[in-house]
């Protein structure tokens, strides 16, 4: 059995290859490094690989010279629960399209077999892949449309399950743990890295956005019928066919009376930027139990290259002070970006955030991008990258309460 990390290719078939006498590297930021043991896991049964088109595989020799292999980059495509810790090393054509929106991990081989270089960060056997697109999904879905005929929401979840795969969509259909609950057609951010809009000339997008407002009744009919029966029933505004879901602030709020009025089962979440805080607050004192916050960066700097949105970080903070004091249960939805988040001045902007704002859990998502692209719009570094694990492991030593994984975990009373 070989110990050696070996670089891998893909050749012009797609086969994909080792790359005898070229050592494995990953890529943090901008800089390529050599992979050591300790970065690698074996690669998911439920991971996807991907070829990066006009982006050369990238390896070190035994002299250790870093140089590029005659054949494209290979990337692991990681399940839910599993975070990166370094992307695939390449070097890019001057001619290269953007990549489309998935989180790329470096992928070597290990032991004789393929290995990837990250962590598993949270254990959910509810977000398995084999829990979902089953044969009896597109009945289900039928079954729903017949028994709530005519409700917007299920039309528009009904095709996320069955065209986009859409996991917490389908959840409506199996009667089951967390369903989605579209709101609102508009946004006040522009993420960069927005999965449900992109500008014509940018990447496509991997859901289609909701083109209507579903009234309080819709959405209480929805809600009502999943809690009333879901074990571990979650109902979630802010999907990735949406907009923003507080500036449907009214209707939601509308909603969940209603449905509060005919039920107390289950947990009424809301997946948000928070940057409108008069609207969170709505939603907050109509019934909400649990807030996930997207958020990139706990600097000024960083948070507005990214969302190039309408507000700013501080509205961001008003709104998690506020509903932290109405009880509510609030993680952050990190987006992940090796080299970026880990940076020296990233980690001390978010020690600070804590200390001010102590939300329960951290939420570590891979960010979903092109990495050369959004390097290119992102500040430029002031500190080193401290590293992935060294990033958990100071936010877990100084924080000891915060639950760090990947996953929204059902709230009990």
């Amino acid at each position: 059995m070989h110990e050696r990390i070996t670089a891998v290719y893909a050749d012009e078939e797609g086969n994909i290859l080792d790359a005898p006498g070229m050592q494995g590297m990953g890529r943090t930021g901008r800089e390529n490094i050599l992979l050591k043991p300790e970065d690698l896991i074996p690669l998911p049964e439920s991971a996807d690989l991907m070829l990066l088109p006009d982006r050369l595989a990238v390896g070190c020799t035994a002299d250790g010279e870093v140089m590029p292999i005659s054949g494209l980059a290979v990337a692991a495509i990681l399940p839910a629960g599993y975070t990166r810790l370094y992307m695939p090393a390449y070097e890019r054509a001057e001619e290269a399209e953007r990549l489309p929106l998935y989180g790329y991990t470096a992928v070597v081989v290990y032991k004789d077999e393929l290995y990837c270089a990250a962590v598993y960060t949270d254990e959910n056997d509810k977000w398995d892949p084999v829990h979902y697109n089953t044969k009896e999904l597109k009945n289900l879905v039928k079954r729903t449309k017949k028994d709530l005929p005519g409700n917007r929401i299920v039309e528009q979840v009904g095709g996320c399950s069955l065209n986009w795969h859409c996991c917490t969509a389908q959840n409506l259909f199996y009667r089951r743990w967390e369903c989605g609950i579209p709101t609102s057609p508009v946004c006040n951010a522009n993420c960069f890295g927005c999965i449900s809009l992109q500008p014509a000339e940018c990447c496509p997008s991997p859901q289609e956005r909701i083109k209507f407002r579903p009234t309080p009744e819709e959405i209480a009919e929805v809600g009502i019928y999943h809690l009333s029966v879901a074990p571990d029933g979650i109902i979630s505004f802010g999907q990735g066919c949406e907009g923003e879901p507080s500036l449907a602030a009214d209707n939601i709020a509308a909603g969940i009376k209603l449905i509060r009025a005919k039920t107390s089962k289950g947990q009424i979440n809301m997946n948000s930027n928070v940057g409108w805080t008069e609207g969170v607050k709505k939603i907050v004192d109509a019934g909400l139990d649990s807030l996930r916050v997207s958020i990139i960066s706990a600097r000024e700097e960083g948070y507005d290259a990214y969302y190039r949105a309408s507000y700013h970080l501080e509205n961001v903070k008003d709104s998690i002070r506020y509903a932290l004091e109405k009880g509510v249960y609030v993680s952050l939805n990190l987006l992940y970006f090796p080299g970026f988040n880990d940076r020296e001045e990233e980690l001390a902007a978010w020690q600070e955030f804590f200390r001010e704002l102590p939300v329960q859990m951290i939420q570590v998502r891979n960010l979903n991008i092109d990495p050369d692209a959004f390097l290119d719009i992102m500040p430029e570094p002031q500190g080193k990258a401290v590293g992935t694990r060294r990033f958990i492991e100071t936010l877990h030593a100084e924080f000891p309460q915060l639950v760090i994984g990947s996953f929204s975990h059902y709230v009990e009373d």
